[in-house]
Formats: C-alpha cells, structure tokens, sequence
C-alpha cells in the first residue's frame, strides 16, 4: 500500500477545473503550494497525483513542475500519476506524469507506440516511466517473487484506531463549562446530522464502510436521549442502514449480491453496505445483469419510501411484486456523478413498527471500459416516514424545552460540499441557523456540533453554550462523539483553517476564473496571513481549540533554532495543549506576513504535572523565496508562542 498526495498543484478552486490556468507567483508557490508535497516527499511518498487544472500557462499532466522541482530537486523517486482524465495528449508523455489514468488506451496505448516509432516522443522517456512503476510496484509486493510483510490486525483494533484519531481531530471552539457532560444527563439529540451524519467527503473521497457509528446511536449508548432532527437536510433515498436490512441468505445485517450471466447465477457475496460501487469488478465484466436482495425491518410505523439509485435497466420487487421497471438514465451527462449519487426512484408503502418486507433490486451491468472494466453503482435507499415540515421543527424545540441538555447536530450536504464545484455561501442550508437559534432559546445548556468539511457561518455561536467542530469524521463518529461529550476524552484538534463571523469578512474570496484564468493576486497571503493583514477579527482564529482543563505557560527561551518554554496543566484531568511558534520581522525589506507559523509542539500532561517543552524552528520558516533559490534575510525575528494565532503572551527577539 503507497501514500498518494494529491493534487499538485494549485488545485484549489473547483470551477472550470478541468482547464483553469492558475496564475501564481514562484515565490508563493515555493513557500506555501509546493511545500506540503515537498514534505510529502521527504516523508518517503511512493506517488503523487497531479491535477487537473494548469498552472501559469501549462497543464499539470505535463507542466515543467513535474521535472523541477518534483523529480530533480526534491528527488521523487516514484510514479506521478495522473487524475482521471487529465492527460489531454498522446504529446504529454513527454512530460512528467508517468501513468495516465484511468488507462492508457486512448491516448497512450496504440497513438503513444505510433508517436515513439515516428521520433515524435522520444523512447528513453517512456523507459522511465517504465522504470518508476516496476519500482512502485517492487515496494508495494506487486511482483512474484519478491517478499512482502503483511500486515494483520483485526476489526476491533481497526475500529479503536479510528475512533482515536476521530477524537484528535475534533475542535471544541466554545465551552461554558456544560462540557463534559456528566452520566445520566438527559439530553435532547436533534439536527439533520444525527442519525444522518456526513462522514466523508462528497465525490471520488467517497468510500462504503461496512459499519457507521451514528451520533444518535454513539449517545444513546451511554446517555437517556429523546430525539427528532427537527430539519432534514438530505433530500430523497439514503442506503438502507445495515441494522434495518438482512442478508436473506445467512440472516446477518446486509444484503445479498449475486451475478447473472442470463438466467445462470455466477457469483454471490454477502455485503454489509446497502449502497455499492464497482470499480473493475472481475465477476461483473462476465455477467449480464446483479441484483441486490435484502430484508428490510420498519423500526417506525408510516409511510415509508422504498426505492434504489442506479443507472441502465432498472428493477424493483417488493415481496415478490415487481413495481417498477425503467431505463434510468442520468439527466447530468456526468458519468462520476452518476457513478458517485445516481439517479433515485422509489414507491410509498405504509409499514407497521416491526413489519418486513423483502425487496429486490435487478440491473443490468454495462459494458466494461477498455482498462477500467465494469464501472457501476447501485444502492437500496429508504426514506423514513416524516412529520410535516413546521410540525417536525417545533417537535424538536419541544424535546429541547424538557431535556437537561440539547445537542444539535448541523451540517452541509453532499450537493454542497464535493469536489466538482465551489460553494457559493458559507450559511447552513435549510431552517438549521434557526433551529439552533430556537433551541437555544428555550434551553441555555444548547452544545452544536457542526458536522462540516470547512468553515461555515454561525451567527448563533454565542449564544449557545458549546460549538464542537467535526469536519467528516469517519465510520466512527458516533462513538467518537460520545466519548468527547462525555468526557472520557478531550477534543484533541486545533483549527487548521480560520472561522469567519460572515462570508463578508473573507479577506481572500473571489476565486472564480476570469476568461479561463484564475490569478492568485493575494501571493504569500493566504489563510490566517491574509485576515491578520486585513485586521478583521473573525469568529475563531487559526489554531485555536478548548480541551477539559487549564494551563500555564512560562520562561520562554531560545536555543539556536529550538525554542523552550515550561508548561504547567493546572486543571483537576489530564489533558493535552498545543504550543505553538510564530514568527514576525516588523523591519523586513521584503514583502512578509505579519506573522506565520513556525513549529508547534502537542503535550498531554496528568493534573499538576509541569514540563519544560520543545518547540523545533526549521530553517525553512526563516527563509524566502528568491530568483536565485532560498535565501535568510540578516538581521532579527521575533518569536511569539501561544496557543493561537491571536493568543501569543510570549515574546522573544532571534538574531
């Protein structure tokens, strides 16, 4: 298994993706677009994807980046491959990319041979790449022969993984003291993002995970919880959740798949996912058609929609009754969406609490792809019986109104946030802002839980009495959450992006192309360097984040380029904090930042516990970038260390 960091480079705006020119300055570049993959190289990267979009006046695919610095200077020693689609020419295998994707047979199979015979492109170039991917797939065991370590773990230490880093990676951004919650608190769990959280990014960052850890079932483990959404946010099917459907084969949570070549069964597999997506299946490329077979149990009474998502020929049987059958076909034109949200149809069915039914879904396969094979998605969707739009909101203030405590789960939606497109607001969609602001009111003791991949607006924040941030969290939010909540443990990030009041203070906000070109004109000032120079406050600075006790910081001092400071937990829990280093040159000659990110250093201390911390300084935070390469500008820098951007007590001059 390699690493594969994506996508170089300056690939930060979704419109016009497939041919925006970015126009960014070499010294920008350097400093900030280039260097995460130049860390990523250093760290020992076996590949790297290159992007979509060109950067000043050619396309990545083959653009003079991927020579240098990537495989000169840096290094790189592995396969530079392409993102689907994004090699343009038979011409570009000249360049840097080693491998096009998603196969090389329209542009490099047959006109790349014809292009080497004819001198057009010159052999030796093709003899490297050949070279980079025998040696990507030597490291990876791909080859007979060639030893391998495997690597076995179980589903339980998979799982305990995950919830570890789901944990460190949420950021509690306001706490009056409600958090964390103690045992037996009676609590109200509300919001569109509870029982239908997002936990992965829309479009390719979408994988099936076999089990989800909801937050509505995470807190009823270990909380009384009444519960309504209040707001739903996803509109129409979502997959069947697996304790809902069985597999009517063995009588496990799942479904059943099986494979027809015509009327003759050639392959069935048990899944533990109502949604499936296949991707080079090796059983499908023989067959005709699958169908997806399970039993559903309505944990509710109503009306209940009942229906698939999928493309081609389409089935649906509900106890032996075939109530639909139509040719789908995806109104986009856009096949990744399609393979990615297809198309939905459903039928309503009232259901009593505890009834089953059994449903069948039929496809037809498609025709394989040359070098991709069979690419097809198709899932079992429901949608459970709901309340009229107002009644289900004021369902949920009252819940709110009669709980020791309210928890509200809001969020963005796949439509809103997947690659593909920008967003054009940072509001949450639907009635959620006034849902929380209802909540609220009613009840003092409200804690949000902002279940988003970037920054949203929340003009509620203070009037609420805790805001944890959740990003895409992963198969074991639920249980992760609760943890957090409950306090058996902290949330252990600290914000990597800056949290704007209103979409109005974004320093750095038109990012739309003009005539196909998109400038980056803001250069080195981007993210926290851009609002520090605009000088607006924003809601939460970069860095920032809460944990469950207190801390005192003292005696910074400055040994070469390693910088001290003793740290005390004064708090009555363990906890953990995390320093960090900035620096500024008030005197500088040369365009800087008013301050920028140096090193940080995390620690977890017992309760009264001290130590003296270190915090590295690399030379490359002192440096900038020249016509002539790197270069340190003589003189002082200030150091400043704190918890934040905008918390820095500490202050000492390097010379």
């Amino acid at each position: 298994m390699s690493a594969c960091p994506k996508h170089y480079v300056a690939n930060d705006s979704e419109t016009e993706r497939y041919s925006v020119d970015v126009q960014v300055s070499d010294r920008a570049l350097r400093e900030l677009y280039l260097y995460p993959f130049e860390r990523a190289v250093e760290a020992g990267a076996w590949m790297i994807m290159d992007s979509y979009n060109g950067v000043n006046g050619a396309a990545m695919s083959d653009n003079p980046l991927l020579a240098e610095p990537l495989k000169g200077e840096w290094g790189f020693d592995g396969v530079v491959v392409s993102d689907w689609g994004g090699v343009r020419s038979t011409a570009a295998a000249a360049g840097g990319t080693d491998l096009c994707m998603p196969g090389p047979p329209m542009l490099w199979g047959e006109p790349l041979l014809e292009a080497v015979r004819n001198g057009e492109i010159d052999e030796s170039a093709i003899d490297e790449k050949v070279r980079r991917i025998l040696r990507f797939a030597t490291r990876v065991g791909a080859l007979d022969g060639i030893p391998w370590p495997t690597l076995f773990f179980t589903e339980n230490h998979a799982r305990n993984v995950v919830r570890r880093l789901t944990t460190e990676s949420m950021v509690l951004v306001r706490n009056d003291g409600t958090l964390p919650l103690r045992t037996g608190t009676a609590v109200a769990v509300l919001g569109p993002s509870a029982a239908e959280p997002r936990i992965m990014g829309g479009g390719s960052a979408t994988v099936i995970p076999t089990h989800v850890s909801t937050p509505l079932a995470g807190l009823r483990a270990v909380l009384p919880v009444t519960h309504t959404p209040g707001v739903r946010l996803i509109e129409g099917l979502i997959p069947a959740p697996a304790e809902l459907v069985t597999d009517p084969e063995i009588g496990t949570p799942g479904v059943r798949v099986r494979y027809f070549d015509g009327e003759t069964e050639i392959g069935s597999r048990h899944r533990g996912s109502a949604h499936l997506v296949l991707l080079g299946d090796e059983l499908a490329t023989r067959a005709t058609h699958m169908d997806m077979h399970a039993r559903l149990r309505a944990d509710v009474a109503g009306d209940w929609q009942l229906g698939f998502g999928g493309t081609g020929r389409v089935r649906l049987a509900i106890d032996g009754t075939e109530v639909i059958d139509e040719n789908v076909t995806d109104a986009a034109g856009d096949p990744v969406a399609a393979l990615m949200e297809p198309p939905q149809r459903s039928v309503t069915r009232s259901l009593t609490s505890g009834q089953q039914v059994d449903i069948r879904i039929t496809i037809d396969v498609p025709e394989a792809l040359p070098g991709l094979g069979v690419l097809l998605a198709f899932l079992l969707g429901i949608v459970r019986p709901q309340r009229p739009k107002d009644e289900e909101f004021t369902a949920a203030v009252e819940l709110a109104r009669n709980a020791e405590v309210a928890v509200v789960l809001v969020g963005t939606s796949e439509k809103i946030e997947s690659e593909g497109a920008d967003r054009t607001s940072l509001r949450l969609p639907d009635r959620q802002d006034e849902l929380v602001a209802a909540v609220a009111a009613v009840n003092p003791r409200t804690i949000v839980v902002v279940n988003s991949g970037a920054p949203v607006e929340m003009p509620w924040r203070d009037d609420v009495a805790a805001v944890l941030l959740t990003w895409f969290p992963g198969q074991e939010f639920g249980d992760a959450l609760a943890n957090v909540l409950t306090g058996v443990v902290e949330p252990g990030g600290r914000l990597p992006t800056t949290w704007p009041a209103t979409i109005a203070d974004v320093p750095v906000l038109n990012t739309t192309p003009q005539q196909g070109v998109l400038e980056y004109t803001e250069d080195i000032h981007i993210g926290y360097r851009a609002w520090l120079r605009a000088g607006t406050e924003p809601a939460y600075p970069f860095g920032h984040g809460l944990g469950y006790t207190t801390w005192t910081s003292s005696d910074l001092r400055v040994s070469g380029r390693t910088a001290s400071l003793t740290v005390t937990n004064t708090g009555n829990r363990t906890g953990k904090q995390v320093f960090q280093a900035y620096l500024s040159r008030p005197d500088s000659t040369i365009d800087r930042p008013i301050k920028w990110l140096a090193g940080f250093t995390a620690i977890t201390l017992a309760a009264g516990q001290s130590r003296t911390i270190e915090i590295p300084l690399p030379r490359r935070a002192f440096e900038h970038w020249t016509s002539k390469g790197w270069a340190t500008e003589p003189g002082s820098f200030n150091l400043h260390v704190g918890t934040s951007v905008a918390d820095l007590p500490h202050t000492v001059t390097m010379n």
